[in-house]
């Protein structure tokens, strides 16, 4: 048994070792295993978690993250050309386009869109790509499937798809394609794309009724789509398919590098078909299957995510053709050399900002967007309004890149309302008056530290149809003075309330004051700052404003049902065409009437019109004319308020290279490489551990010791000479 004095000459020991090992040992905060200290892993984070990862469904950035890491399309885009350029995926080369009349005959490239009747494109499909390695295509000797019928024992064992013991792969064919523009009709997938593309593909709405019909009669059964046909597709060969177009449609080209038109290999529908899959999570929403450079192997959606190299990937380089200053940031030093760089990527859930910060100041994310919490900790404003890092950044190496995003925030007013909506004079004034009172210009100063610009129209920047200088601005709201756009006065919005017949922001009829009601969901302008200075716009011109917050879910169901008056809602650009910005606007897309995109509910017959000779339209004189009409109709009727296009802030750490902003390019994680060996000195370096307060309580420990062990010794000493003392 310890003694007293045997304790208190110890004591200081056992409070400074305890801090001598942890000096000694792994950096103390690290969050990560310390055996990925070493490993070529990039670190990221994500906020919301993905609801859907099968291609068919998934339509959201937070999914496109890791989808199209995994799936490969026919097409991608080149990673560094800007503007964004298309080029061959799986594909050996662009398809070839066919087009023809209504007579049958072919078309020449340069005949007007309105002679075409309808279109062919053929794609080929390189040789010898394999998917992944996965169960689905695991065989027994005889060569019959592994896991078809699953055995209840193996599922019952089985947590992940890394419980099975057994996998396999195959060759990617011609097939899976097909199969899964098929999918796009299942009925219980509900494809958001469906209604799109049955308008253009021949006989993808019928398909999609004849699969409800045999869904209803058999609930519980698997379908086979390879037993149904799809007049708009075919087979050619092995590695060839065509799909035929009703009339001109070239943005099928932009549909052909997204995951919806990725392939599904029927033996993994099969597989995840089978009784008891879906209540243990394994299906194709949960576990992706494709043939790109990386392959899920961690989903736990809500905590932590991680992408391995795909063992089977086809191989492919880094791109050599790069704008100038792509080389001379060095995006191009690794040309022609193999991809993917990294072996795996880890990412972590981060709900809140501040840790996810912090994390990435410790080093342990290699990435970081910049928030309106940290952004003066990040950045800082030169004199002349010039953006660059703070000295703390620069001071850990830490690089900005800036890029004006490819979306478009908006405030749409309900045309269907009876107050706000309509074609009449007196609505569109009202709808121009508070067009003009909410000055854009400080909401993004405000707001969004002055990263974004003010809309002028649908269209963003860097999409063709945006154009800048006098031609390009709003003249409803904005006037054009000393070279440089200027918000209308507060006194013309007033002028134009009172010409809709709202005096001082009364209705003159009946003397009741105006109330405009803003639906919104929590966290967004339902926030107390952000509902606050939105007040104060409103009573700029004496107009009553209730800002009405719910969840998510129900404020989709009053734009369903045409229930909101005012909203506020964004749109990210899924291919770089004007078509894409401007058929939120097109009346044929209302949403009230046939649940599409048209937030606004918005009709007018001549700019329906005009879109539909522009959509399919290639880019020149020609389209700008249409485009800059349609632009003016709609800055006319004011049927948004139009908001603001933002503008993206990425900080990453020295040690990451190869990264380019570009939104639209999304199947970026191939193309990023990871100085390991930096990581770690950096890291080691910025997270030592404070010893001082060990040691100062190692010397409190000693100072309060002292004096007992002094007197601990006195009476030992005094009881030593004493006969009773005597041992």
């Amino acid at each position: 048994m310890l003694r007293l004095h045997d304790l208190l000459i110890r004591l200081p020991a056992l409070v400074l070792i305890p801090a001598l090992v942890v000096g000694c040992a792994q950096v103390w905060n690290d969050p990560y295993p310390s055996d990925e200290s070493a490993e070529n892993i990039l670190y990221s984070a994500f906020t919301n978690r993905p609801k859907h990862l099968d291609p068919v469904q998934s339509y959201s950035s937070d999914e496109a993250t890791f989808l199209y890491q995994i799936y490969e399309p026919p097409l991608q885009y080149h990673y560094l050309k800007r503007p964004y350029a298309l080029i061959p995926g799986t594909a050996t080369s662009m398809p070839k386009v066919l087009r023809f009349g209504a007579d049958g005959q072919s078309l020449a490239a340069s005949a007007p869109n309105s002679a075409v009747d309808y279109s062919i494109y053929e794609v080929s499909i390189k040789p010898g790509i394999l998917f992944q390695p996965h169960p689905a295509f695991a065989t027994t000797p005889s060569g019959a499937p592994a896991y078809f019928p699953i055995d209840e024992t193996t599922l019952a064992s089985a947590d992940s798809l890394g419980d099975f013991q057994h996998t396999g792969t195959r060759e990617l064919v011609a097939d899976d394609y097909i199969y899964q523009l098929k999918r796009l009709a299942h009925p219980g997938l509900h494809s958001p794309i469906l209604e799109l593309m049955s308008g253009y593909i021949p006989g993808l709405k019928r398909l999609h009724e004849s699969l409800a019909e045999v869904a209803k009669a058999n609930p519980d059964g698997w379908l086979d789509l390879r037993e149904y046909e799809l007049p708009g597709v075919e087979r050619v060969d092995r590695y060839t398919y065509r799909i035929r177009v009703e009339g001109a449609y070239p943005q099928l080209l932009y549909w052909m590098s997204m995951p919806f038109f990725a392939p599904i290999p029927w033996e993994v529908d099969r597989f995840f078909a089978q009784p008891g899959m879906a209540e243990k999570n394994f299906t194709l929403d949960w576990w992706p299957v494709g043939t790109g450079p990386f392959m899920l192997v961690e989903n736990d959606p809500n905590a932590r995510m991680v992408l391995a190299r795909n063992p089977n990937f086809r191989g492919e380089t880094y791109p050599c053709e790069g704008d100038p200053e792509d080389v001379a940031a060095g995006l191009v030093k690794d040309c022609g050399k193999a991809i993917p760089f990294i072996d795996r990527a880890v990412f972590t859930r981060e709900k809140e900002s501040i840790p996810y910060w912090t994390k990435f100041l410790q080093g342990y994310y290699d990435a970081s967007g910049v928030s309106s919490d940290n952004f003066d900790q990040a950045v800082q404003m030169g004199a002349e309004g010039e953006i660059g890092l703070s000295d703390d950044m620069k001071d850990k190496g830490i690089e900005l890149m800036t890029s004006v995003a490819p979306s478009t925030m908006y405030m749409g007013f309900n045309m269907l309302d009876p107050v706000v909506g309509g074609s009449s004079e007196a609505a569109r004034k009202l709808r121009l008056a508070i067009s003009i009172a909410i000055d854009q210009e400080e909401f993004i100063s405000v707001f969004l530290n002055g990263r974004g610009t003010a809309g002028m129209n649908p269209i963003p920047p860097g999409i063709f149809g945006a154009e800048t200088g006098e031609a390009g601005i709003n003249p409803y709201v904005y006037d054009w003075k000393d070279g440089q756009a200027v918000r209308k006065p507060v006194s013309e919005a007033k002028q134009l309330l009172r010409e809709a017949g709202y005096p001082n922001g009364r209705d003159a009829k009946t003397g009741e004051p105006l109330v405009v009601y803003l639906d919104t969901t929590t966290g967004g302008f339902g926030e107390k700052a952000y509902s606050d200075w939105l007040l104060k716009q409103f009573r700029k011109i004496d107009v009553q404003l209730v800002v009405r917050s719910t969840d998510w879910n129900r404020f989709q169901d009053k734009l369903r049902k045409g229930s909101a008056q005012l909203f506020f809602l964004g749109w990210n650009a899924d291919y770089p065409d004007p078509e894409n910005f401007m058929f939120l606007l097109h009346g044929p897309q209302s949403r009230v009437e046939t649940q599409g995109e048209n937030a606004a509910n918005y009709k007018n017959d001549r700019f329906d019109a005009l879109f539909e000779q522009m959509k399919a339209m290639r880019d020149g004189p020609e389209r700008l004319a249409i485009l800059r009409e349609m632009n003016r109709i709609i800055q006319h009727d004011a049927p948004w308020v139009y908001a603001f296009h933002p503008k993206s802030y990425v900080l990453q750490h020295a040690w990451v290279e190869n990264r380019k902003p570009g939104q639209i390019i999304r199947n970026t994680l191939k193309y990023q490489r990871i100085d390991v060996e930096e990581r770690a000195r950096l890291r080691a370096q910025w997270n030592q551990p404070a010893m001082w307060p060990l040691v100062l309580l190692g010397a409190l420990v000693l100072l309060f010791a002292w004096p007992a062990w002094r007197r601990y010794r006195a009476h030992e000493t005094a009881t030593a000479h004493t006969p009773g003392g005597l041992r």
